[in-house]
């Protein structure tokens, strides 16, 4: 065999062995990265009936995580939501074992891009963002895009973008954004969003675009700049005014005064109508 053919042969071995390597290292990382902080318990878990009932294809569904990266996107985006997930609604016949459909698409660390039933969020805190005046057609399109990648895998080779989560430092505010998207060149790897945000850049909606405003004596015109997916977190959708919070107990109908309060008895609606004024009869006139 020729000399160059032997070093080609010997560095592809070389390389094929560190790849085993840092890929184990990472799946590693990432295991440990997913796992659920003890103790947590979401302050206001939402109700699976009504989540259900008020979702709707193109929707994203914010979540407060409750693993060890989670900790760690709250800091950097300084916001409650640390995850998020494209409602798509059924995808084809996929389910779990139990018969329940998938409809959420999304991407986490150590699992790549997947579908999920929307019970895998039953107990947790989470918020809908709805794009407004997204049409069907356009919303189909970003629908598929995001269940086109289910079986997408993240990057396990890209070690820095894990390691760093796990050693979380004072970081200036004005890095914190940017600290998401270094080290790998596949910029959806570690951020979920970034996914999502890719799906509605195929229809050119806009999340949170960079704005360029031009003055002249004529008008007054605003430029939107798609900015990089790498660079959207979860928080984004929450504050883009582009997307409306969906609240699914104001949109089934919310009457505080039907509200059950645990330190006000409650009283037996058949009592109530049958009490008449203990001196109602004195009150009555002579016949």
């Amino acid at each position: 065999m020729p000399l160059t053919a032997r070093l080609c042969v010997k560095n592809w071995r070389r390389g094929s062995v560190m790849s085993w390597v840092v890929d184990g290292v990472g799946r590693v990382l990432a295991h440990y990265l997913e796992k659920p902080v003890q103790g947590y318990e979401p302050f206001t878990p939402s109700d699976p009936e009504a989540l259900r009932a008020t979702l709707r294809p193109g929707d994203v569904l914010l979540v407060e995580g409750n693993n060890h990266i989670s900790g760690v996107i709250k800091y950097l985006t300084q916001s409650t939501w640390s995850h998020a997930a494209l409602y798509v609604g059924p995808i084809g016949d996929r389910a779990t074992t139990d018969g329940e459909p998938l409809v959420l698409v999304e991407a986490n660390i150590g699992q790549g891009v997947i579908a999920a039933p929307l019970s895998k969020y039953a107990r947790f805190h989470t918020r809908i963002c709805r794009p407004t005046q997204l049409d069907g057609e356009d919303c189909a399109r970003v629908c598929a895009y995001a269940a086109e990648r289910i079986g997408f895998d993240y990057d396990l080779k890209n070690i820095i973008d894990l390691m760093r989560y796990l050693f979380p430092l004072p970081v200036p505010q004005r890095w914190r954004r940017r600290m998401m998207a270094l080290g790998s060149g596949h910029p959806t790897r570690i951020i979920c969003s970034a996914l999502i945000a890719q799906a509605f850049e195929t229809v050119r909606y806009p999340i949170l675009p960079k704005i360029t405003r031009l003055d002249s004596e004529a008008a007054r015109r605003e430029i939107l700049e798609i900015r990089h997916s790498s660079l959207y977190a979860p928080r984004d959708f929450d504050i883009s005014p582009f997307f409306e919070v969906v609240k699914p107990t104001i949109v089934r109908g919310f009457d505080y005064k039907t509200i059950a309060w645990a330190d006000v008895p409650i009283l037996d609606p058949d009592r109530i109508v049958g009490l008449v004024p203990a001196d109602e009869d004195r009150l009555s006139p002579v016949a």
